[in-house]
């Protein structure tokens, strides 16, 4: 499949990052199927999209009119058999087994023309397609958040994914307007091999205390970076950045450096998840 056979495409997940890759692909003039399990979290989803259009016009970057048409592509549906795209991006829980199992089951309904992508930001594109019929027709297309701003896309292509998958994909973002980076398919790829460091020390600043949460957020953001760590926990969601931490931990053989941290755990098991429930690292205010 080439990049001009792709009219609809398929996201799985409408999460903050399902959404921000369904705004994404229906700003760049693709028809969206956006898909959760749960119809609330569909329909927030379309809401989050309807919002980040909305502040996209009061800055002036796109029309009324503009928003309206990128609405129109996109259509949400929680039944998995209404998937139906030549290419399906998925992005939901960075957990290995569900996200066979998703494949499995967009690949009857889809059949055997479909290609598909997966958001995962830790997991090895080889590992994920390895219990699934089809792994030529998998790549790694790992978005950052927001997807919407953020110009870096990892395309990764393991031993199983064809030339022409991969191409397809790597051509993708580039429609979309993003920078791909060809990354090699091991865990967490470039990016998080990185950058996971930036979340799980200042954690372990803090609770050794080093310093507090506040004074570690001004203190890099000082230094240039443009959200201190702990922001942008609450900004990713401390669930979903949590899971990421332990993927990653056990896909590199429980090394220190990725250890996840009992005071992120609490935060999970409180139910204080960061921006997305008013509480997280930070108080949000309604």
């Amino acid at each position: 499949m080439k990049i001009d056979d792709i009219k609809t495409i398929g996201v799985c997940g409408a999460g903050t990052m399902g959404s921000g890759i369904a705004q994404v692909c229906a700003q760049s003039g693709f028809f969206v199927i956006l898909f959760d399990i749960s119809d609330t979290t569909v329909q927030n989803g379309l809401k989050q999209i309807d919002k980040n259009l909305s502040t996209a016009v009061s800055k002036q970057k796109i029309s009324e009119e503009e928003k309206a048409q990128v609405l129109h592509r996109i259509r949400i549906t929680s039944t998995i058999q209404e998937v139906k795209a030549e290419l399906i991006i998925e992005a939901i829980l960075e957990n290995k087994e569900v996200k066979q199992r998703l494949f499995n089951q967009l690949h009857e309904v889809n059949g055997a023309s479909a290609l598909f992508a997966t958001n995962t930001s830790s997991i090895p594109i080889s590992a994920i397609s390895a219990d699934v019929p089809f792994p030529g027709r998998i790549a790694g297309m790992h978005f950052f958040n927001p997807p919407f701003l953020m110009k870096l896309v990892e395309v990764i292509r393991s031993e199983q994914t064809t030339e022409e998958t991969a191409q397809c994909v790597y051509d993708l973002c580039l429609r979309l307007g993003k920078y791909p980076v060809r990354a090699k398919d091991r865990p967490g790829f470039i990016v998080n091999r990185i950058g996971k460091l930036y979340h799980t020390e200042p954690i372990r600043i803090v609770e050794d205390g080093i310093a507090d949460i506040r004074a570690v957020d001004e203190l890099l953001e000082a230094c240039g970076f443009r959200m201190g760590p702990f922001k942008l926990i609450d900004l990713i969601g401390v669930d979903a950045n949590l899971n990421v931490t332990k993927s990653l931990y056990a896909l590199m053989d429980h090394a220190p450096q990725f250890a996840p941290s009992e005071l992120q755990q609490k935060l999970v098991d409180d139910g204080h998840l960061g921006k997305k429930t008013g509480k997280g690292f930070y108080d949000y205010p309604a």
